[in-house]
């Protein structure tokens, strides 16, 4: 038969795309399979000035696991070390505090408090047998052994004229060469770890800005290098941005909005990231939540098929 319609011509050629897309598509059989996390950001071709920035992938999630987490947490930074263990830093005056947690149980194996009352405990970061723990406003940050907690040494903020603190901390993650930094503006620094030890001050290498469709997005938190990119929690909110670190810009979002039920009010709000390299598992908790859950990212269907969404 004839197809006369240059409309029906296109219209079974996309009947036949998506029936060859959903021949092609993930099945329940090898879904299980999928990794738990994106691919690693990979650098795209150049293209022309004029074309606009790609829109952020919008990802949902599911809940894999859930693990007990202490509701006297009021978690700051977390990060996963293997072997069943977290690091986590916890804030408030008075209460800061950096633990040693078991993942599986919630249970607390090691914890030394922050001695002074004025200090309000934010970010912490491994790097090679020193972990780093950030200050809220105190312009001051702390260098432990890993081995036994013991603090050895601490580093300043930079100054602004006058004598005041030029920045805050907030949250704190490592790509492996340099520790990346937020303090509640849309502005990540990048440190260079081994200068911060010797100098005893913040080596600021660069600064980025963290944009949205061209926006500054404000208020980042707690953070996690993740793959290529940095996820940072947004302050009282349910989303975390996935961030490219080369350009500030915001590649992906994800809406945690459900994840815990009911949800906690006040100022326990979703807060800390952290990713398991080897077993490529994400997790996420929240000041004083009583569960930490493992969850997967949900792209949308039209990104995991590769096709386009068709606008018209």
């Amino acid at each position: 038969m004839q197809m006369r319609s240059p409309v029906l011509r296109r219209c079974v050629a996309l009947v036949a795309v998506m029936i060859l897309a959903s021949g092609c598509g993930v099945t329940s059989a090898n879904r299980a399979n999928e990794p738990s996390i994106l691919p690693a950001t990979r650098t795209p071709p150049p293209v022309a000035a004029t074309l606009a920035q790609a829109a952020p992938i919008a990802y949902s999630y599911q809940v894999v696991k859930r693990y007990p987490h202490n509701t006297a947490a009021f978690t700051e930074g977390l990060v996963y070390i293997g072997d069943d263990t977290l690091y986590e830093g916890t804030g408030l005056y008075g209460e800061s505090s950096l633990r040693e947690v078991q993942l599986s149980t919630g249970q607390v194996a090691h914890q030394v408090n922050v001695s002074d009352p004025t200090f309000f405990g934010e970010g912490v970061a491994l790097v090679g047998d020193t972990i780093f723990q950030l200050s809220w406003q105190n312009c001051v940050g702390y260098l432990y052994h890993r081995a036994d907690f013991t603090q050895y040494g601490q580093f300043r903020y930079p100054q602004a004229s006058g004598g005041s603190c030029a920045m805050e901390g907030w949250g704190l993650t490592y790509d492996g060469t340099q520790l990346i930094m937020s303090d509640g503006t849309s502005t990540l620094s990048f440190i260079d770890p081994a200068a911060t030890i010797t100098s005893g001050t913040l080596a600021i290498m660069r600064r980025v800005q963290v944009t949205l469709n061209g926006n500054p997005v404000r208020n980042l938190n707690e953070l996690e290098y993740v793959n290529g990119s940095v996820f940072a929690n947004v302050w009282m909110t349910n989303t975390i941005m996935q961030i490219d670190p080369a350009t500030g810009q915001v590649t992906g979002t994800i809406d945690l909005s459900g994840l815990l039920n009911p949800p906690e009010s006040g100022d326990n709000v979703l807060n800390g990231i952290a990713y398991d390299a080897t077993g490529k598992r994400l997790f996420v908790t929240g000041k004083r939540w009583p569960t930490l859950f493992e969850i997967m990212l949900v792209p949308p269907l039209a990104y995991r098929m590769h096709m386009p969404l068709v606008a018209s």
